[in-house]
């Protein structure tokens, strides 16, 4: 079973995405700060795939990807977002996220992109 990490400040966000993720069989971690899932990132078993929020309360926009892809560079990022500009989710692409979503999205949606980049990792 490959193990998703949410990482989101909203706790409804997270829980709502947690509920897709494990009925579609995934394991789910949740953290609401960039320092919980580095935490999570060193303790717990492999995170394959990690959904972050851009904006987080003590984490610049791309800080928190950048952390993740030294500390486990096999893991797989999906950025989350309803502020992104354009911009901001093609430099997260070229800093090592393997996609992106915009808020609100459609579970189904997210689903599939988790599954795409497990596979991959």
């Amino acid at each position: 079973m490959q193990t998703v990490m949410i990482v989101d400040d909203e706790p409804l966000i997270r829980w709502a995405i947690r509920e897709g993720l494990e009925g579609a069989g995934y394991h789910v971690i949740e953290a609401g700060t960039a320092q919980e899932a580095l935490q999570l990132i060193g303790d717990a078993a492999p995170v394959e795939v990690a959904l972050l929020d851009v904006r987080l309360p003590d984490s610049d926009d791309l800080g928190l990807l950048r952390r993740i892809r030294q500390r486990a560079p096999a893991c797989r990022v999906i950025m989350m977002t309803a502020h992104g500009t354009p911009e901001l989710l093609q430099q997260a692409l070229r800093e090592g996220a393997y996609g992106t979503a915009s808020k609100p999205f459609d579970m189904g949606g997210v689903i599939d992109m988790v599954r795409s980049a497990g596979a991959a990792a």
